[in-house]
């Protein structure tokens, strides 16, 4: 079995959001056993897994993502859509444009404290779009 359907998320601010159950409610049934993909069709954002209780993780992990790549560099070409445009290019690169999460007795198979997040690197991203591939049976 194969199932492909687009997710629109709601526009977000910049930052690193929990959007678990925003995607759950998004799809279609799971299937008993088998793997979700979920892609991202953006190049200045991106998703990870990661803390799914303390919302601190999400606030550090965007500041520490800033740090590492900083807006305004002097070297940057890229620059006619704003300062934020090019390292939100590169942050999405660093952290990548898709997942693949195991499923298991109709459930995504994530750890205890594990969460989907939408990393938002625009100031004013605006909605985003996820492909969800479902395999399993």
């Amino acid at each position: 079995m194969w199932q492909q359907t687009e997710l629109h998320l709601r526009p977000r601010p910049r930052g690193c959001h929990l959007i678990t159950d925003e995607v759950l409610r998004a799809l279609p049934a799971l299937p008993r056993t088998g793997l979700l993909n979920l892609f991202i069709r953006h190049t200045s954002a991106a998703l990870s897994i990661n803390e799914n209780a303390d919302p601190d993780v999400r606030i550090d992990l965007a500041a520490i993502l800033d740090r590492l790549v900083k807006e305004r560099e002097s070297y940057y070409t890229h620059t006619f859509e704003g300062p934020d445009d090019m390292p939100a290019h590169a942050k999405a690169s660093l952290i990548g444009p898709s997942l693949t999460i195991p499923i298991s007795d109709g459930r995504l198979l994530l750890g205890t404290w594990q969460g989907i997040y939408l990393c938002e690197f625009r100031n004013r991203g605006g909605s985003r779009s996820l492909v969800a591939t479902l395999t399993g049976e």
